[in-house]
């Protein structure tokens, strides 16, 4: 059964909306509604939802972009924004983003409808499809590899400290136009079956699945080339021009992370192929391309001394000036200093600090310490033990709990000093965590 969130500050339209899709055919479990992004964002942390919908113009959503936010917090969402700027751009930046679908209001119903029953046709069918493929069906890959000579100059091109060719045409005839570049490498576990390792046609076929469900996920979204190393690695360039990198150049590092994210995810969950993601920072011009694959390989490194942790940047590792092999070598270094725990601890200043504002997000924390917010909530969570968002209630329900018992403020008020928007909002997130809620606490107490 499918949750479905509905993110709106159009109530009318909400409430004409539910019935259709709850008498719609579709297998609906719950249909949520919220009317600010931070909202919205508490509901995706709280719930399983499958699929989002969403205006532009709620309270707090501060451009499309921001919907890097809920691929973050849930890589398998599927979104479609229903919006008033009927604009080819909008359209275009939403489909680079992952929106399945855009929608101009007011909304024709029945293509709306339409659009629903296909994405969470998407979300039962099409991944779970790879889940069940065997490896013998070779023939349910349709992915074209590259031929054996460019197999070859691929990885000659990208190995540590490789010759670098003056000739334009070398990486033109590679599919390599640049002039920006990062590297996402997977690194993945072969499967074995009773100890007995595969056969050469078996680890083939495992490569080609993990290319081909690489592949498809940047399909018509990235402009990347896909290589294999004659390891269990998969290497993905990812590339832009001068135009595309300039639009929205300060989001490229944090919708890598995501996508790490997801091709995490996806390898994981539907190939059942242990993996982890190494990412390199974007570098501009062909001679720093072999320096791709050491960054790349240099974040895949880290995961011996963060093994519950899964996709790596390299830009967010602590690192010597001069070369460096191994992380060990960093940490030795640095033994008494241990930046990570530094990092956490000016993080829970920020956030106690500032747990009381307005639409506060993970990205606004991340920003401020200089870290991507994948890794600083997987920091938070194995220095802590909470997740970085819980801690964040815990703060809030606390705050509040006490200007419950201490003052004589409404419920409105106090949502509002603990950084909620919403009075019903607020009284949801404090039932479940206190099991009452707060007028049912402020009556215990008098």
């Amino acid at each position: 059964m499918y949750n479905i969130l509905m993110l709106d500050d159009d109530q009318e339209m909400i409430a004409t909306i539910s019935p259709l899709l709850l008498h719609s055919g579709l297998n609906i479990q719950h249909i949520f509604s919220a009317t600010t992004f931070s909202q919205g964002l508490d509901y995706i942390r709280e719930y399983d939802i499958d699929l989002l919908i969403t205006d532009l113009e709620v309270e707090g959503l501060n451009g499309i972009d921001d919907m890097q936010q809920v691929k973050l917090i849930k890589p398998s969402i599927e979104i479609i924004v229903v919006s008033t700027h009927n604009t080819f751009e909008y359209a275009q930046a939403a489909i680079r983003l992952g929106v399945k679908n855009y929608l101009i209001k007011p909304l024709e119903l029945e293509p709306f409808l339409d659009s629903v029953r296909e994405v969470l046709l998407h979300v039962n069918i099409a991944r779970p499809a790879i889940e069940h493929t065997h490896w013998a069906q070779g023939n349910h890959f349709q992915m074209q590899r590259h031929t054996i000579q460019n197999h070859i100059k691929l990885n000659q091109l990208f190995a540590p400290h490789a010759y670098i060719p003056q000739e334009e045409s070398v990486y033109q005839s590679l599919g390599l136009h640049g002039p920006y570049y990062a590297m996402i490498k997977i690194q993945y576990q072969p499967l074995t079956s009773n100890q007995v390792a595969l056969t050469v046609a078996d680890h083939y076929l495992l490569n080609y699945a993990v290319m081909n469900l690489a592949v498809e996920l940047v399909h018509n979204q990235w402009n990347s080339v896909t290589f294999e190393t004659d390891e269990c690695e998969v290497n993905m360039i990812m590339q832009w021009d001068e135009t595309s990198y300039l639009q929205g150049w300060h989001h490229k590092i944090r919708q890598l992370n995501q996508l790490g994210q997801l091709l995490h995810n996806h390898i994981n969950n539907y190939l059942h192929i242990p993996n982890v993601i190494g990412i390199s920072q974007i570098l501009k011009g062909n001679e720093f391309i072999n320096q791709l694959n050491i960054q790349a390989h240099r974040a895949l490194m880290w995961h011996t001394q963060y093994p519950d942790h899964h996709v790596f940047y390299y830009g967010d590792m602590y690192w010597k000036k001069h070369e460096v092999s191994e992380p060990t070598a960093v940490i030795e270094e640095n033994k008494g200093k241990n930046p990570y725990n530094l990092i956490v601890s000016q993080v829970k200043a920020y956030i106690e600090k500032c747990y009381g504002q307005k639409g506060l997000t993970i990205h606004d924390v991340a920003k401020k310490n200089h870290v991507s917010p994948n890794y600083l909530s997987y920091l938070f969570k194995k220095n802590t033990g909470f997740n970085l968002w819980e801690y964040v209630i815990k703060l809030r329900m606390e705050e509040s709990r006490n200007l419950l018992l201490e003052t004589d403020l409404r419920r409105y008020e106090v949502a509002e000093r603990v950084g909620y928007e919403s009075p019903e909002h607020f009284s949801k997130i404090f039932k479940r965590y206190y099991g009452i809620s707060p007028s049912e606490f402020k009556q215990l107490q008098a």
